[in-house]
């Protein structure tokens, strides 16, 4: 898998439309999820592509300190379904990871982690924080990593 990291001006009209497509696919439709994903903050954010012969199929978005959470962030984590096993989810996190310490200088990033993938995000050194809570009705954990 190949990553780019790109600002959101840098991102082609194609890369956007492949984004948007994935988190479609997956958020809406695959996880029957109706939300407003589409929410005012990929301008801020620091989008991390992966493809696969030259198609988008993992991604996320990161922020900054203070920009989503008080502390960095990583968000829209997603993998296409048929790539989810070549460990795409541990290589988009693990160029998300490093980008956050390279382009913020920071290593502590919180999340907020759909429950069912806390051991993923665990063997990532994601711990979670506080109680349980339904975000888009999705039961999710904020997790930090320090």
């Amino acid at each position: 898998m190949n990553v780019a990291i790109k600002k959101f001006k840098d991102l082609s009209p194609l890369e956007l439309y492949e984004i948007l497509q994935l988190r479609s696919e997956v958020f809406v439709v695959e996880q029957d999820c109706v939300y407003q994903d589409i929410d005012g903050n990929d301008q801020k954010a620091l989008h991390i592509i992966g493809t696969v012969e030259n198609k988008i199929i993992a991604y996320t978005r990161c922020f900054r300190p203070g920009d989503y959470f008080k502390e960095a962030s990583i968000g829209r984590v997603v993998v296409k379904e048929s790539q989810r096993k070549f460990k795409r989810g541990n290589q988009i996190m693990n160029n998300s990871i490093k980008a956050i310490n390279d382009h913020y200088k920071t290593k502590i990033i919180k999340i907020s982690a759909q429950c069912y993938l806390n051991k993923f995000y665990t063997n990532l050194q994601f711990k979670p924080i506080g109680e349980k809570y339904l975000e888009d009705g999705i039961p999710h954990v904020a997790m930090l990593r320090e």
